[in-house]
């Protein structure tokens, strides 16, 4: 039979994360020693309060559909969130609940992309917006940026990306995967950009706003008055939390543009989980210093996974002021021919790392930016010590 799928399945790129996994486990399969550095998922447990308030919602008979858009105390959870840690006011209208913040995601660019919308990706930008944009029919459009100027997009590069098609500008701050910290002033000045092309939105992913090491301060683009009717903050609890199977996302964005999400969630996949609302009821009611004990040990563990890449020769990096991921420039490998095995590219870069040195990265193609290799230090500091060791001796 001929293939019969759609052209919009077709068109789609598998997750790059996501298939290296399904690597790294087949060859755990074969009984291979695999180090696994290519998920961005914490390696802590969930902390035991918020497990608590989740076993207490099944004790409580917490068993029905859930409000599409989230429960109401939840939602005003997240307001309160809003308010402490990013000086955001939201009415419950303008928050929706999702499964996850990919969903959030998904959502915000079925209901305001048409056809030929094109949409500004800085690269590197996470792996999933750029199929994202596609599935809604949209253009993604990339705009390079540079190891020297940490990874982010500037003022005049905005300017230069508009066209009379663009709608929407993504990013991510912190970024996955350079770990780059947009300050306020930087957002300000894209903000003075976008005031000049009034039909653009923004979507700010701020799935790692916690996990900041504490040189560059937190900033959202809707802070600024100017730009608060047209920005759509994307969070969850993911990350900082430990949280990343509970699959809750959420967003605070203008009252139509919720409104809109809220009915196409209903068609697709209707409210999030009951169980895992009630537990992250009590993860945002909590002061973020909870989660601290995680943040102090991912700093660590940077300082770690830096001075030991740093030892190898061909690796450039850039310190990273947010998430767990260094995304090390590799192209000193281009070109050249390791055991017998051609480097062309980062894919053949990441690739032979797997099969030579049992360690599982992702190739910074995926991300937009093919000279650079993303590897999570969301790992133990033993993992850490042997992983880089095994990729210091397969490129000797």
């Amino acid at each position: 039979m001929s293939n019969q799928l759609s052209d919009r399945i077709n068109s789609v790129t598998p997750s790059a994360t996501l298939e290296m996994a399904a690597k790294a486990r087949e060859l755990r399969a074969e009984g291979k020693d695999i180090i696994g550095l290519s998920l961005g998922e914490p390696d802590f447990n969930t902390p035991d309060y918020i497990k608590e308030a989740a076993i207490k919602a099944v004790n409580e008979d917490y068993n029905s559909y859930t409000p599409v858009d989230g429960y109401v105390d939840l939602k005003k959870a997240i307001i309160t969130k809003f308010k402490r840690d990013n000086n955001l006011n939201y009415e419950p209208a303008q928050i929706v609940v999702s499964t996850g913040a990919k969903q959030s995601l998904y959502n915000v660019a079925q209901v305001i992309l048409n056809a030929g919308d094109e949409v500004i990706l800085p690269c590197p930008y996470w792996v999933s917006y750029s199929d994202i944009v596609k599935l809604a029919d949209g253009v993604p459009v990339e705009v390079p940026t540079t190891l020297e100027n940490d990874f982010k997009m500037t003022a005049e590069q905005l300017e230069a990306a508009i066209t009379p098609k663009t709608r929407m500008l993504w990013y991510s701050s912190p970024c996955n995967p350079s770990g780059s910290i947009y300050s306020k002033e930087e957002l300000r000045a894209l903000a003075d950009v976008l005031q000049k092309h009034p039909q653009i939105i923004v979507v700010s992913d701020e799935i790692y706003e916690h996990i900041n090491y504490g040189v560059t301060a937190h900033a959202s683009m809707a802070e600024f008055e100017d730009m608060y009717d047209r920005t759509v903050t994307v969070n969850g609890v993911a990350k900082a939390f430990a949280m990343t199977g509970w699959r809750i996302g959420y967003i605070g964005a203008p009252a139509y543009i919720a409104r809109a999400t809220n009915k196409l969630q209903g068609q697709v996949t209707s409210g999030a989980n009951c169980i895992a609302q009630r537990a992250v009821i009590t993860a945002l009611e909590e002061s973020p210093e909870r989660i601290k004990y995680m943040v102090d040990e991912f700093k660590e563990r940077r300082k770690l996974i830096l001075s030991l890449l740093n030892e190898i020769e061909g690796f450039k990096c850039n310190e990273p002021e947010g998430a767990f991921y260094v995304y090390p420039d590799v192209t000193a490998y281009f070109g050249k021919t390791l055991r017998g095995k051609q480097i062309n590219n980062a894919s053949d870069f990441s690739m032979y790392i797997l099969e030579e040195a049992n360690v599982a990265t992702v190739t910074g193609d995926a991300f937009g930016n093919g000279n650079c290799i993303r590897i999570s230090y969301a790992a133990s500091v033993k993992e850490i010590k042997e992983a880089i060791s095994r990729i210091k001796e397969a490129l000797k």
